[in-house]
């Protein structure tokens, strides 16, 4: 696997290397550790997460997952223990991605397709002034949020690595952003509609 630096062989038993690196903290025994079973865990992730990408960014989690529950426990079957440690940390991020539904937007759709106008066809310069100004009336990072999710095409995970915050936050940001341009839009919408008549 060309995405972990290759540490070297070694002669010791798991066994031993769990112990010496229980008791130097050395980070080099825990990595020649777990590039015996770096296949393994990549092929258990590639299993669950079905994407190389993501099956490789948990192998990388999953050693600093390691490096700290290796000194904690007291392990008798190392393979079968990583094994288990590998499933349940792919379970876990199937699990929080499954309250995660991203859906693609296209850029010419509206929260809102209706527009009232005399003419019945919607004026685009008009909707988007519109939205600006919906935009605008947003708290500063929810409308960054939506910005990055919507007009950007960005990702929860990619939105929460530009700005800093939590993917919970991002999601509710995006959500009640959305949420709160449909109100203001509709509200626009109503009162072009009362000067209209």
């Amino acid at each position: 696997m060309k995405f972990l630096k290759n540490i070297g062989p070694a002669n010791d038993s798991d066994a031993d290397l769990i112990r010496q690196y229980k008791e130097s903290g050395d980070l080099q025994l825990a990595g020649q550790l777990f590039q015996r079973y770096m296949e393994l865990i990549y092929g258990v992730c590639l299993k669950y997460l079905k994407d190389p990408d993501a099956a490789q960014d948990s192998v990388m989690s999953i050693f600093e997952e390691l490096v700290v529950k290796l000194r904690k426990h007291d392990i008798v079957n190392f393979k079968s223990w990583l094994y288990t440690l590998s499933r349940n940390h792919c379970l876990m991020l199937l699990r929080s991605g499954k309250k995660n539904v991203i859906v693609k937007i296209d850029d010419d759709l509206m929260q809102s397709g209706e527009f009232p106008h005399l003419n019945g066809e919607p004026d685009k310069e008009e909707q988007l002034k519109a939205l600006e100004r919906c935009l605008e009336t947003l708290a500063s990072e929810q409308r960054r949020a939506v910005e990055l999710f919507y007009l950007e095409g960005k990702c929860y995970q990619e939105v929460a690595a530009l700005t800093g915050m939590e993917w919970n936050k991002v999601r509710s940001h995006i959500q009640n952003g959305r949420r709160n341009l449909k109100i203001c839009m509709e509200k626009g919408e109503t009162k072009s509609a009362i000067i209209n008549k």
